[in-house]
């Protein structure tokens, strides 16, 4: 269902692993079509900037969502709280009104707003012979999940 189509609108932002993969994960209310959109705000959660989740060396728990589940707030969304401000622009939690999202290029939902540490100390990057090796680690290791659940669907 579009975005235009909810009353609130959320998105978590997954982090990358070191081969760049990157997931948003958007939660919608059905909701009727209607000539006024329902969305007044969406709310995103940044997991994905200054975090290094792999499948091996550091795989995603759920711990890693706590915070997340908190900000949601999914037993009153009408009560969330923004954790970014001016005064907390390290806080990964934070709303954006419609019409400022109707104002994005191509209503792109792409949104940063917290500093990317990787970035700035780009001098600093393992050798690419490391870099290889990680990549090979996590395509085994998806490898190795996929061949368990192709196991479990035969079954």
């Amino acid at each position: 269902m579009p975005c235009c189509a909810c009353p609130a609108a959320s998105s978590m932002r997954k982090g990358p692993s070191r081969t760049g993969s990157k997931a948003n994960v958007l939660f919608f209310d059905r909701k009727p079509a209607a000539e006024k959109p329902w969305t007044e705000k969406l709310w995103i959660y940044d997991l994905r900037t200054n975090k290094h989740f792999t499948l091996k060396e550091n795989p995603l728990k759920r711990s890693d969502l706590d915070d997340f589940v908190a900000c949601y707030n999914p037993k009153n969304r009408h009560e969330r709280k923004a954790t970014w401000s001016q005064d907390n622009p390290q806080g990964r939690w934070r709303g954006y009104e419609y019409e400022e999202l109707t104002k994005r290029d191509k209503l792109n939902l792409d949104i940063f707003w917290l500093k990317d540490e990787s970035l700035e100390d780009s001098a600093n990057l393992p050798d690419p012979d490391s870099i290889a090796a990680e990549i090979v680690e996590d395509l085994q290791a998806a490898l190795a999940q996929f061949a368990e659940i192709a196991a479990d669907l035969k079954k």
